[in-house]
């Protein structure tokens, strides 16, 4: 069959329209890939195009890959000879060839990330600076952040604003790092990721001459994903085709997700502005979803102001309308997934592989796994590990251990340098060196320290052993909840995740104060009687021993964030945690740009699905160690409510032979029905799906911010105080939180009602 043949008219005209600029709008599940490979094998087939002069630029190796044996297929082995690869890949190519020309050797070496931070590392302890306040992970994100803006260290040690930004942080010598770092690097003849970009725009912007050649070789650029670039990648590219002007861009604003990585949504918005003579392509059918599906994700997008506007549809089945569960807390919620998928399963006679539970942060797959784990389903997290197995939870978990039984070897030497006390691993050595010559365990070579360590290791140890010995009596005294919060406290690992506001530390952070929340759920739960710490690391060691997916059988449930599952696909999609504060994230709701990509990100998640999607929240959920109330996300009221079954509960239903023992409280709506029996042979299904709209609420008046507003002093923050938010309005504190690692203030607003507010990110300013 021609290939030509294959396309539907909007795609065939995506591909047959090789000349000029094209911005091909693609809908979620529209074939763009499809279109893409076919475009540049048209070129080849039907111009003769040689593929030394096309450069097709992706995000990722895996989709260059497929998308090379897809033209393969179509041309055959010329299809090796196309510049085609990820931005970091095709660029680092042409440095190699050019980059003397900036002073670097041929053979320059690419650092990685671990290579950047330790070095930025080695610099913040020449420079004798405080590591706690320039950690390696901060400041990696501020340089990556500047190279990818096109900021030079000379730009940004000149620039106020930064310099401004830097003090209020209390990190001022961020511009001196960042120039150390950068000579060190050169010096050393190597290059970071973020520089394969910064280095080929200053290439190209100060040797005219290179620039030419390489805008004369290639005369067909195309990019993927193309709202996913980023300020130096979209440069680079502008510049390759201003001469023939043969560009191809293919993406959907609707799936930019990626603003935290640098990613600019104006790319994509302003192409037609930037090319005057762009043809714009929309592919608008959906080969995907039911047409439930996408009418709800229509709905949604539909929302956002900052939009090319398009119309998807599809000529799928209508399909089941939307499971929408609202349960008790996150641990029912969890639980109903479960048996949610077993159920479906058993209907569809669906495999594992076939489902997908998605999520906007890491820290709400514990409960998730624990119940999967429960029911026999066996699961893999991606683009993370399982919750137990994380860095952070295991240091935590180390000092639990150690607590309950000091002679905990390996959590001894897990935990007693972490946080950095000035116990290297030279110091741990001689411990151990003197724990085998006096043949004693390594807890009381610890206690007998000054008798071979000099003094100021001994007293680093002698701190150590005083700490512990401290949560060993807490411990003994307090039940789990009270003792964890004591040890995650006294250890200094909260003060430390707390102080890291890289993308990556707030989600360490998070998933620290989601297993004390795990902690006190156990200690809530009436059925466990023996509240003790003790009894809870037990608990964990059964759930965390059990082989879960990891003898590479690919008939999985996938658990991952929104984050990871772009561009992937589901038969029934799982989405939960719609809540207000959690999706929306908090952190997203302060300006209109953010919360419109949450609102994608929403979107993103809907079309992943391809025959069923089942939506979930908790009314209640374990947060900073208390259960706080919930409200519905707001983004489920842009639903059109009649695609929607709003659960009913109904009696337990029995797993049978797949879950000995287990039974769940079920609503009506999971997985379409309910089943009956005591296995798969004798189960039936009947349907009891409740249609129902969403509670809507109270529209509220929008609060726009008082002329003067600048946040207050959190520290001068007092109960009783009446103050301002810039989206919530105005109302009183009832209650100030200062304890912990996390302090809080309850305010109840005139407008919203009450609401907790963390005081690092709440901006309250002071009225009266």
């Amino acid at each position: 069959m021609n290939y030509l043949d294959q396309l539907n008219p909007p795609q065939r005209e995506g591909v047959v329209n090789t000349e000029g600029a094209t911005m091909i709008i693609a809908g979620a599940g529209s074939g763009k890939t499809r279109v893409l490979t076919f475009r540049i094998a048209h070129l080849m087939r039907a111009h003769g195009v040689d593929p030394f002069s096309i450069m097709s630029l992706t995000f990722t190796n895996k989709a260059a890959k497929e998308m090379r044996e897809r033209i393969e297929k179509e041309v055959g082995n010329e299809a090796r000879n196309l510049w085609m690869g990820t931005f970091h890949a095709v660029f680092a190519k042409i440095l190699r060839f050019e980059c003397d020309k900036l002073g670097y050797p041929s053979n320059f070496t690419i650092y990685d990330a671990d290579d950047t931070k330790s070095l930025i590392k080695t610099i913040v302890k020449e420079m004798q600076l405080d590591d706690k306040l320039y950690k390696p992970n901060a400041v990696y994100s501020r340089i990556s952040n500047a190279k990818n803006s096109l900021v030079s260290w000379q730009e940004y040690i000149n620039n106020p604003m930064y310099k401004a930004d830097d003090e209020a942080a209390n990190r001022p010598m961020l511009g001196e790092i960042y120039k150390r770092y950068v000579v060190r690097c050169f010096k050393a003849g190597a290059m970071d990721f973020d520089d394969l970009l910064f280095n080929t725009n200053v290439l190209f912007r100060d040797h005219p001459d290179v620039l030419h050649k390489y805008q004369h070789r290639f005369r067909y650029v195309l990019v993927d994903e193309f709202q996913d670039t980023n300020v130096s990648q979209y440069l680079i590219v502008k510049k390759l085709a201003a001469v023939h002007q043969n560009i191809c861009v293919v993406g959907d604003d609707a799936q930019s997700i990626y603003a935290f990585r640098g990613a600019n949504i104006q790319n994509i918005l302003n192409f037609e502005k930037d090319f005057p003579d762009c043809r714009t392509i929309k592919l608008e059918q959906n080969y995907r979803s039911t047409s439930t599906i996408v009418n709800a994700a229509n709905g949604v997008i539909a929302k956002n102001q900052g939009q090319i506007k398009k119309d998807v549809w599809t000529a799928n089945a209508e399909g089941e309308k939307i499971d929408l569960i609202s349960a008790a807390s996150d641990g029912e919620e969890a639980r109903l997934i479960a048996q949610g998928i077993f159920e479906s399963k058993m209907q569809n006679q669906w495999h594992n592989q076939d489902f997908a539970v998605l999520y906007r942060t890491n820290a709400q797959s514990r409960s998730l796994e624990e119940a999967l784990r429960r029911a026999n389903l066996k699961y893999k997290i991606v683009g993370g590990l399982s919750f137990y197995q994380r860095r952070e939870i295991k240091d935590l978990l180390a000092y639990f251990r150690i607590a309950l039984n000091p002679n905990d070897e390996q959590a001894v030497v897990r935990s007693i340098n972490l946080p950095k006390r000035g116990i290297g691993p030279g110091t741990v050595d001689k411990i151990r060196v003197f724990a085998a010559e006096q043949s004693v365990d390594l807890w009381t070579a610890l206690q007998q320290c000054r008798m071979y360590l000099p003094g100021r290791a001994a007293n680093a140890v002698d701190g150590y052993v005083t700490m512990i010995k401290a949560m060993q009596v807490d411990v003994q005294k307090y039940d789990a909840h009270e003792a964890a919060q004591k040890i995650a406290k006294a250890s200094g690992l909260m003060r430390e995740l707390f102080a890291d506001k890289t993308v990556e530390g707030v989600s360490r952070y998070e998933n620290v104060q989601e297993l004390l929340n795990a902690v006190k759920e156990y200690v809530d739960n009436e059925e466990n009687e023996d509240k003790s710490l003790d009894a809870f690391l037990q608990e964990v060691s059964l759930l965390t021993g059990v082989d879960q997916a990891q003898d590479d059988d690919p008939d999985v449930v996938t658990l991952m964030t929104i984050h990871m599952a772009k561009g992937l696909e589901f038969r029934h999609v799982f989405l939960t945690g719609l809540e207000e504060e959690l999706f929306p994230s908090t952190m997203m709701m302060e300006s209109r740009e953010d919360l419109e990509e949450e609102r994608r990100l929403f979107y993103v998640a809907i079309t992943r699905a391809e025959q069923k999607l089942t939506m979930s929240y908790a009314m209640t959920r374990y947060r900073f160690g208390k259960l706080v109330n919930c409200e519905p996300s707001r983004f489920l009221e842009e639903v059109e409510p009649g695609l929607l079954n709003v659960a009913k509960k109904s009696k337990q239903v029995s797993f049978g032979n797949a879950a000995p023992g287990g039974s769940f409280d079920r609503p009506s709506g999971i997985g379409g029905g309910f089943a009956t029996g005591t296995g798969a042979s004798g189960a039936s299904y009947a349907k009891n799906l409740v249609q129902r709209p969403v509670p809507s609420r109270k529209p509220v008046p929008a609060h726009k911010a008082s002329a003067d507003f600048t946040a207050s002093n959190p520290a001068d923050l007092a109960e009783g105080q009446k103050v301002e938010h810039a989206k919530f309005g105005f109302g009183n504190i009832v209650q100030l939180d200062r304890q912990g690692a996390a302090p809080k203030a309850k305010v109840n607003f005139d407008n919203v009602g009450e609401k907790t507010l963390l005081l690092s990110f709440a901006k309250l300013r002071i009225v009266e």
